[in-house]
């Protein structure tokens, strides 16, 4: 384990030079010019140039280069040329709302999912089975958009049991008030394609012959579902999750837009319409690292539920 644990970090550090450097010719020969997106249209020469000159954009690239690496070693990234808020306090304080709104819905999309497709992969081929194919196929079929513009009239508008945008500084707050009605309208959406997703699982680990053994050897349908059946399906859908966990970090941008919710998701996208090349680096750069890390992770748990896998 030690050594394969090692092994992984390794060879962490070519896919990251990989990622750093792309970010970095991606930004400086390929995106605007920084100067000129923040002098506006109406800027003179001079002062482009004096914002070259106080960006370091007048150095060679590899001096910039070698600057980008120490903004990503010490962490720091500099100010946000939008609102000059320092990068590192701007992750420090959006970070926080999306986790409070995204984790909720990460965890209920799994918890309810895993439960509806075990059992509906039981039932195959029975009314239960089918009916909950075609809902699953109607709600994947429809726009999240939809759901939060009548989701937001219905439960806001209509029967005023949530608010539908606001937030506070408190967290308790925000998960009793803010965070219930967009955590529901993601689950309804989120939930049918991992029911889905996880229902194919499930139907494959059933017409496997261990199945049939261990149902030969006189052991209980929940002993073979739940022991055997859903242990060895866990390996795709931790997978699954591995996937989704660094979407996490950064949100939803229409949750976070449609609800005014001061999360990471929301900035982001405020920092592309606004070119705001510091942030967007930052979040390009740390999102890589956060995936190989949860990847990692990822592949550590495949040991965890099934102590039958060799990493190798």
């Amino acid at each position: 384990m030690v050594a394969y644990l090692i092994r992984r970090l390794w060879q962490m550090i070519p896919t990251l030079i990989g990622v750093v450097l792309l970010v970095f010719v991606l930004f400086h020969f390929f995106g605007g010019d920084p100067a000129e997106i923040l002098g506006g249209l109406n800027a003179t020469q001079d002062q482009i140039n004096a914002i070259r000159q106080q960006l370091g954009l007048n150095e060679p690239w590899y001096v910039q280069l070698w600057i980008f690496l120490k903004q990503i070693a010490t962490f720091d990234w500099g100010k946000s040329w939008a609102t000059n808020e320092a990068v590192s306090h701007l992750f420090a304080t959006r970070l926080p709302a999306t986790l409070t709104v995204m984790v909720p819905i990460l965890l209920l999309d799994t918890l309810l999912a895993i439960p509806i497709a075990l059992g509906v992969a039981y039932v195959r081929g029975s009314l239960t089975d089918r009916t909950l194919m075609v809902v699953t196929t109607v709600a994947l079929s429809i726009s999240f958009l939809v759901y939060i513009i009548i989701g937001q009239y219905f439960f806001g508008f209509q029967l005023g049991w949530f608010p539908v945008q606001g937030w506070s500084d408190s967290t308790l707050t925000n998960l009793i008030t803010y965070v219930p009605l967009p955590v529901l309208l993601a689950v309804m959406v989120g939930v049918s394609p991992q029911t889905r997703l996880y229902r194919s699982f499930f139907l494959d680990e059933l017409g496997h012959d261990y199945v049939r053994t261990a149902r030969a050897k006189g052991l209980t349908e929940g002993t073979v579902l739940f022991k055997h059946v859903l242990r060895n399906a866990m390996i795709p859908i931790l997978t699954n999750v591995g996937l989704a966990l660094p979407g996490i970090f950064v949100g939803s941008f229409l949750i976070e837009v449609f609800f005014s919710i001061p999360g990471l998701g929301r900035e982001v996208l405020l920092a592309v319409n606004r070119s705001d090349y510091p942030v967007i680096q930052a979040t390009t750069v740390y999102l890589a690292v956060l995936t190989m890390f949860i990847n990692l992770a990822t592949d550590l748990l495949y040991k965890v539920v099934d102590p039958r896998v060799v990493l190798k």
